[in-house]
């Protein structure tokens, strides 16, 4: 083998995008299965696109080549070279057929992209993970999701020590070998890229359960896992069904395989992935049981399985043809998960889950160095794009779309895209051209949402003119995009509208004198720097209501009057609006105690929530969510020189004035009357009571903090699941309270062999705010339960301390700085991805003050001179060192 000059990484660009010269038609793959080493014979059937005269270029890493034949014939070491990852091979023409023989090491693979090893070498089970370039780890291929393929693979091993093989596709065949060894062939019908190869083998068990389809097939539902978590995969078998059922009938999508599998496994980088035919989840987002599992993981876990299963047609069947396109599967599969969740639970709550975590993760990561479009102009490290921004903020651009185009045209856009590019990579362009044809409409103004980064601001005025009775409402948008930069253009913003009497009452709407269908809510769409639109028969100067259901992802400015905000807190029907007035209505109430100015806005939030704490009308759950202020990562975006400590203090001031507001007593009285119906089941009522439970709970501790300790630890000991269980503990710990102590050792106790619940024992002791929380941190990082190498517990203990708990992790005296930049080179060591994955909580340090801000340039820039940093960590770090 000839070796070609090494090459620095590139960065890679959307605009350089050619189709690929080379594809290749049909796969097949022959595994020799081994914890030490795996065998892997890859054939491949060529086509060469006639335009392009290309050398045969594919990708691979960390392969040992063992033999390679082109049409048959051995290639000599003249005949191909390898450099920079790619191996160049010549003499190829169409309809050649290339095989390669190469060694795989899955047990040494910490990094866990490509085959590796989940678990102990005894007992653990070999699997793949290939999103977003882990193919070329596994054999030499055009690693790229335009290059869609039919696959073949067959699977080797000893029998006794993996008596389960799994690949991808419709099983064909199975059978016996010498020497205590097994065979098993699978065969995917449907062409798909390389990022979605999978294979699982080990010692696994299943639950199983027959499902036909709408439209007539048979289908076998399996889910495996190893012996102590299978029984905690019943919620996620339930789930999966109701998944399956509700993409029939909501997009007419329809299972397309006879078996689909779906694997946990305690060693992932990811949440799950959707392989065709054959699902990967991180065990936390699979595995579920009152006693280790709480509400809110119920809620995610049947997410995620309806998130990875809606990508059997978004992202599967239509896959997108780059990975500039990857919002185009992600954004739009959220947007479907979204959906299934509300229509699932409470669609209001949900709402309100979606938009607290987008402004709890991507806003921030909009304000920041980090901040990049929906689909991005370039990247270096593909796996460091799978960020809120691709997830969260694009499953707000489709939000936008189907806003716009109301249910019924949304579903015939989708039934078009879906019908138009079936087995096809598609783009952002087909996506909306799809959508806009359907509705006779052009949608590619909206391609600038996608192009550009920052979250974009929305200022709103209104003027009511009592000789016209006419409302007059001004939005406007900026000429620069959020971020600093420069939009290419304005943006159509979508606005969902209503107004309000000052009695709280919902106007009836007609706009410029055209009086439509008797309507109280409107949508109106800002496609200019500013635009007015005139309400006409408005009997009095109304309250407007703007962008219910958060109709647009934008910050918007309007001049709400404290009392205002708190008539749209008590009286909007839209259960969004109400929590989002009291969100605007208590950061109001924060920045007057930050500035010491007079402080109308607490007050007009206190009564408005004694008021509605006192209302046996509202949903306990959005109760709960009403009394919770604005987290502090959100009201940190309202400074210019952050100072985390001060910010946690100034939170809890906000919750003691409201606490005080409530009484101890009605608090006391709303404890007791929620505890007198505890149990572990899953209705809305039983959750939403919970939800309330821990709020009041935290509340009372502001007040009566040995009284309202006695209650947690009595509600520790006699919870019937780990909701209950959970929120007394982190009362207990936040409070560091006498009967701390004792309750963890009793939860370690009880859970030691449950890794899900460990890492919530992890986690919940890194809540302590301000300086001690570091020293908590180091004690733990010595608990024998702790590694490194396992993504899950890394995420439990230093994401938890890192990501929430800003007090404790930016101390003044720059300690958790240089703790993070520690671990952070031991974990590039071994997996870099999630590496950088932790390594973006230093996003925002610029806006630290001062002393904060100097001991984190001096942590950063010492990481950045470090030789050796994977291309993970150095992206990220250079990133936010230098924009």
């Amino acid at each position: 083998m000839h070796a070609l000059s090494p090459q620095t990484p590139s960065l890679i660009r959307l605009s350089d995008y050619r189709t690929p010269a080379w594809r290749v038609e049909t796969v097949e793959l022959d595994f020799d299965l081994g914890i030490d080493a795996s065998e892997l014979s890859a054939r491949l059937l060529l086509r060469r696109d006639p335009t392009q005269d290309a050398p045969l270029r594919l990708d691979g890493e960390n392969l040992q080549l063992l033999s390679i034949k082109l049409d048959g014939e051995q290639l000599p070491a003249t005949a191909y070279r390898y450099a920079g990852n790619v191996l160049e091979i010549d003499g190829a023409r169409d309809g050649s057929v290339l095989e390669t023989r190469v060694r795989l090491r899955p047990a040494a693979n910490t990094a866990l992209e490509g085959l590796y090893l989940s678990g102990s070498r005894e007992a653990g089970f070999l699997l793949t993970q290939c999103e977003a370039e882990g193919f070329r780890h596994i054999t030499y291929f055009p690693d790229r999701p335009d290059v869609l393929s039919s696959y073949t693979v067959t699977l080797r091993a000893d029998r006794a020590r993996f008596p389960v093989l799994l690949a991808g596709g419709n099983p064909d065949g199975a059978g016996e070998l010498e020497g205590g060894r097994h065979w098993a062939r699978f065969v995917d019908p449907h062409p798909k890229p390389s990022y979605l190869f999978a294979l699982v083998a080990g010692r696994l068990e299943v639950i199983g359960r027959d499902y036909v389809t709408a439209d007539g097939r048979a289908v076998q539902l399996k889910i495996w896992a190893e012996v102590d978590a299978i029984d905690r995969c019943h919620y996620a078998m339930d789930a999966l069904e109701r998944s399956m059922r509700w993409d029939e009938q909501a997009y007419g999508r329809n299972y397309d395989l006879d078996v689909f599998h779906v694997v946990a496994t305690h060693d992932f980088n990811m949440g799950a992935m959707e392989n065709k035919g054959l699902n990967i989840f991180n065990a936390k987002c699979l595995l579920a049981e009152p006693d280790s599992t709480t509400d809110d993981e119920y809620r995610h876990v049947e997410a995620v399985v309806a998130h990875e299963y809606f990508h059997n047609w978004s992202g599967n069947r239509v896959t997108c043809r780059d990975w500039f396109q990857l919002s185009l599967k992600e954004g739009l599969t959220v947007f479907r998960e979204q959906s299934f969740s509300a229509d699932m639970n409470s669609a209001p709550l949900k709402r309100i889950e979606d938009v607290a975590l987008l402004r709890r993760a991507q806003f921030p990561e909009d304000a920041g160095p980090l901040a990049h479009p929906v689909r991005p102009a370039q990247y270096s490290e593909i796996n460091n794009f799978y960020t809120a921004t691709v997830y969260e903020k694009g499953a707000e651009l489709v939000r936008m779309l189907a806003g716009a185009l109301g249910r019924d045209g949304f579903r015939r856009g989708m039934d078009r895209y879906f019908e138009r590019n079936d087995g096809r990579a598609a783009t952002l362009e087909d996506f909306l051209a799809a959508l806009g044809e359907t509705n006779h409409i052009d949608l590619m103004p909206y391609l600038a949402w996608y192009g550009q980064a920052g979250t974009p601001r929305l200022k709103a005025r209104g003027h009511y003119d009592d000789v016209r009775h006419e409302y007059t409402l001004t939005l406007s948008q900026p000429a620069s995009g959020g971020n600093g930069t420069e939009a290419r253009s304005p943006l159509p913003i979508p606005v969902k509208l209503a107004l309000f009497t000052r009695q709280g009452n919902m106007l009836p709407l007609s706009m410029d004198g055209q009086t439509s269908k008797e309507t109280t809510e409107m949508v109106v769409v800002l496609d200019r720097i500013e635009q007015s639109f005139v309400f006409t028969n408005v009997i009095a100067a109304p309250v407007p209501s703007l962008l219910r259901g958060f109709s647009a992802p934008v910050i918007l400015e309007c001049d709400y009057t404290p009392d205002e905000l708190a008539l749209l807190l008590a009286h909007d029907v839209d259960g969004f609006n109400r929590w989002e007035a009291g969100q605007q209505l208590a950061a109001r109430a924060y920045e007057n105690l930050r500035d010491g100015t007079a402080n109308d806005a607490l007050l007009a939030w206190c009564d408005a929530l004694a008021l509605l704490f006192d209302n046996d009308a509202i949903d306990d759950a959005l109760l709960a969510d009403l009394l919770t202020p604005p987290g502090e990562i959100e009201l940190a975006e309202r400074e210019t020189s952050i100072d985390p400590q001060r910010i946690h203090d100034l939170r809890q001031a906000l919750q003691q004035q409201l606490a005080e507001r409530l009484g101890v007593d009605a608090l006391r009285q709303r404890y007791a009357a929620l505890a007198t119906h505890t149990n572990s089941e899953l209705d809305a009522v039983s959750q939403a009571r919970r939800r309330l439970k821990r709020r009041v709970l935290e509340l009372l501790s502001l007040l009566d903090q040995a009284g309202a300790c006695a209650l947690a630890a009595a509600q520790y000991h006699a919870a019937p699941g780990m909701t209950d269980r959970l929120a007394a503990l982190s009362v207990l710990v936040r409070c560091d309270a006498p009967q701390t102590v004792a309750a963890l050792r009793d939860y370690r106790d009880r859970h030691a062999g449950n890794a899900l619940a460990l890492d919530k024992w992890f986690a919940v002791q890194v809540q302590v705010p301000g300086e001690p929380a570091l020293a908590r941190v180091s004690e733990l990082e010595q608990d024998p339960a702790f590694t490194l190498k396992n993504p899950n517990r890394v995420q439990s203990l230093l994401g938890a301390f890192v990501r929430g708990n800003p007090s404790g992790f930016h101390r003044i005296d720059g300690a958790g700085y240089r703790l993070l930049a520690e671990r952070l080179v031991t974990l590039d060591g071994l997996n870099p991805q999630v590496a950088a994955r932790l390594a973006t909580a230093f996003n925002g340090w610029q806006r630290l003050e001062p002393r904060r801000r100097d001991a984190a340039h001096e942590a950063i820039a010492g990481l950045a001179s470090r030789e050796g940093l994977s291309r993970n960590l150095a992206e990220i770090i250079d990133s936010v060192l230098n924009h």
